[in-house]
Formats: structure tokens, sequence, C-alpha cells
């Protein structure tokens, strides 16, 4: 019998979010060793948010144009767009869990008010909406690459795609405000 993962898309959504989330939190909690891990130069890691506050704005605007693309029908450039945000999403991804890994998080430098009123509920937002983000996204994806462009307007990735892009857009948003916040600032 012939694996298809068109026909398998839910499973491999589930099993690529676990895999994924496993990471991500694997790295904040520290249960990624880091002398598993070669540590960059100083310069490199200390460049890390900066070149991802500048990845994430422009996911904002892939993740824009992709919506407006698709609005006007345009669904091989929605198409590109869509990739483009998801490669943006991954390259963020690796960089930030590189850092943490190695570094830990970044400590809020700012006044407790700030931090207790603005800068944790705008920081829980972002993770809340990065993680319910990552199966949405992974679901779109795979029933976008595992059929014909014909065969994807038969299927959920229309309705599901909006909440992934709208759950996106906040989570990136939300992302710089929190890099603001962090290294401009304070």
């Amino acid at each position: 019998m012939e694996f298809r993962a068109r026909d398998h898309v839910r499973g491999l959504t589930a099993l690529l979010s676990v895999l994924s989330l496993a990471l991500v939190f694997g790295a904040a909690l520290g249960a990624i060793p880091r002398a598993a891990i070669p540590t960059a130069p100083a310069a490199a890691l200390n460049a890390i948010p900066h070149v991802n506050a500048v990845i994430s704005t422009v996911a904002i605007v892939t993740i824009l144009a992709g919506v407006r693309f698709v609005r006007r029908g345009e669904i091989e450039r929605h198409r590109r767009m869509m990739l483009a945000s998801f490669l943006l999403f991954a390259t963020f991804l690796v960089l930030y869990l590189y850092k943490v890994v190695v570094q830990g998080t970044a400590e809020f430098p700012g006044p407790d008010a700030v931090y207790q009123f603005v800068y944790l509920p705008t920081l829980a937002i972002h993770i809340l909406l990065a993680v319910v983000c990552v199966p949405v996204v992974y679901y779109v994806l795979l029933l976008a690459l595992t059929r014909p462009i014909t065969e994807v307007f038969g299927t959920e990735h229309a309705r599901f795609g909006r909440v992934a892009a709208s759950l996106w857009l906040v989570s990136f948003v939300l992302g710089n405000v929190v890099y603001a916040l962090l290294y401009v600032v304070y």
C-alpha cells in the first residue's frame, strides 16, 4: 500500500505540530543541552533579535500580500507569498530557538509596572497565538502542497487559511512589540 500525504493531512499536521512544539518548549524550558549546540560569536548572537524583527516585519508584508493576491484571484502569487511567509517563520524560529538554547530567554529591562501590565500580557498573547497558529498553518500548508491548485478549492484550505493568516499576523505584530519593549524602548 502506497503512503500518500494528501490522504493523511490531519495526521501529518498533528505529527509536525507535536514535533515542532516539543522542540520549542524543549528549548524554552532548557531541555536541550547548550553543550550540544556550537556557540556563535557574541556579535552574531546579539544580532539575532534584530534580524528576527526584520524577518517578522517582512513576514507581515508577505502574509498581507498573500491575502491580497488570493482576494484578487491571483492564486500563484498568493502561493508564493504564503510559502515565503512560512520560510520566514521557519527561519525566525530556528534563529530564536538557537539563541534561547545558547543564551536563555531575554530578561525584561524596563520598569516593573510596564513588565506586569504591558510586557507580560503582550508576550503571553503572542506566545498563545504562536502555539495555536502552528497546527493551523501546517494544516493549511499541507492541504495546499498535497493537491493541485484546482483541488485545493474543494478543501478547508480557504476557511482555515483565513484563521491562519489572522493568527499569524497578530502573532508577528505582537512579537515586534515584544522586541521593541526589550531592545528599543528599554
